[in-house]
């Protein structure tokens, strides 16, 4: 079991340590961008549905761009996509600027679906990144730091753009969030990839065959050998232009691995339960406890710190790391019923910490399976293709959440958010353990001592 600690993968991975705080700057400034626009569009307008339609422009480009940007990750090189992306979101941040009145309002309703749409394709290419800067085994303890990187951001980001926008007027929030691409641009030029990833064909050939050989070392004798034809068969046919996956090939490498099916239906289902609780933690902070903004941000901060421990965790799972996002997703289910049940605002914070720790454990543990079971040169596609489908569902099922609370009661509806998550774990469990007992017929591809 490899127990590295995240300050020797940051030591010893310069690559992932630029991006890594890449992540930290992109993601506070993109806080920073969210309080001040928000406060400005309540100061403009009063309206909460212009709130909510400058929150809703941020779900559709996910729908729309992330699958466009993990099939530009399999075409050009990922550096090069990553830092277009950031220099071009720095106009769009600051087009803020030109705001000053309402009837500019469409201003940043456009600078919204912008600066998500630069997101959307940013996204699902810097997480595939990530298995070609940290050796394979390193693998939990680097998902593990990208946790510890989202508790960074919500802690900081949040509490440190009210305090700019209160202090200093909205203005200043939106430069700084330019300037944070502008930096996180210089930061990623000086990332190394491996050669093959956007230079050339034959690079992409070379790295293929050397995937489909470490595949034939961890699965069957049977199914590596096909899937190195498969690749071989890939590549002969792009050699004069830049390898594209099918989505037929896509599909074998799913259809072939159970672990791989229950990320998938982990995509599909928990973002319909999890819209709402991202929903009723505000609710939770101003109708339940009456502690308004403050209270919002105090719950923020306890999912903040939750995520930031929960990399501590996350490492020791290496060898159940199936286990522990399934077990993580059973605990987080238990935890929302708790919550809906309490009636201590103090309660709340600690088990809102609890509830983002066996996330976050959970969360790490699900990528470093995804990246482990998925070739690299098939990861930007299938990233972006769970971005886009993650997304757009917590999207909606944050707006039914919405609809449903003109109707019902906060807690009420927390308690059955929890019991789904308690019902899709049991689920996928259940699932797992059927066809894992069929794994003589030679379909599974990851042995259940792993799991």
């Amino acid at each position: 079991m490899n127990t590295e600690s995240g300050g020797a993968v940051l030591k010893y991975h310069r690559g992932y340590t630029r991006l890594f705080i890449t992540g930290i700057i992109n993601g506070i400034g993109d806080r920073f961008s969210q309080v001040a626009m928000l406060s400005l569009v309540l100061h403009l307008t009063g309206s909460g549905l212009a709130v909510g339609i400058s929150l809703g422009v941020r779900v559709l480009p996910f729908l729309l761009l992330a699958p466009l940007g993990g099939m530009l990750g399999g075409r050009l090189p990922r550096k090069m996509i990553m830092i277009a992306t950031d220099l071009l979101r720095v106009p769009v941040a600051l087009a803020f600027l030109w705001v000053d009145g309402p009837d500019k309002i469409w201003v940043i309703y456009a600078a919204s679906f912008l600066l998500a749409a630069g997101e959307a394709i940013y996204s699902p290419i810097r997480k595939s990144s990530i298995p070609l800067l940290v050796n394979r085994e390193r693998l939990l303890a680097v998902n593990g730091m990208e946790q510890l990187m989202m508790g960074i951001v919500l802690i900081l980001g949040a509490f440190a753009g009210g305090v700019v926008s209160l202090w200093f007027g909205p203005q200043w929030a939106f430069i700084l969030n330019a300037v944070s691409f502008l930096l996180a641009a210089l930061l990623l030029a000086g990332i190394h990839f491996p050669q093959g990833y956007g230079s050339s064909p034959d690079g992409k050939q070379a790295q293929a065959q050397e995937e489909a050989q470490e595949h034939s070392q961890e699965h069957d004798q049977a199914q590596a050998q096909e899937q190195a034809q498969e690749h071989g068969q890939a590549q002969a046919s792009t050699r004069s232009t830049p390898f594209s996956p099918s989505l037929r090939s896509v599909w074998s490498i799913v259809s072939g691995s159970v672990v791989l099916q229950i990320i998938f239906a982990f995509e599909l289902l928990v973002p319909l339960v999890n819209g709402l609780d991202n929903v009723l933690i505000s609710v939770y902070a101003v109708q339940e406890f009456g502690a308004g903004d403050l209270g919002v941000g105090a719950f923020y901060g306890a999912l903040g710190i939750g995520l930031s421990l929960s990399f501590l965790a996350g490492r020791l799972l290496n060898k159940r790391l199936l286990l522990g996002a399934l077990g993580g997703l059973l605990l987080e289910g238990i935890l929302l019923i708790a919550i809906s049940y309490s009636e201590s605002f103090a309660a709340v914070f600690g088990l809102y910490i609890l509830l983002a720790f066996t996330g976050g454990i959970g969360n790490a543990c699900l990528d470093t399976l995804l990246m482990r079971e998925t070739p690299v040169i098939y990861q930007p596609i299938i990233f972006g293709w769970l971005t886009a489908v993650s997304s757009t569902l917590l999207g909606l099922s944050m707006f039914g959440a919405g609809l449903v609370l003109e109707t019902m009661k906060p807690r009420q509806l927390g308690l059955w958010g929890g019991a789904g998550f308690v019902c899709i774990a049991l689920f996928l469990s259940v699932y797992a353990k059927i066809r894992m007992k069929k794994k003589k017929d030679g379909s599974i591809t990851v042995p259940w001592k792993s799991l």
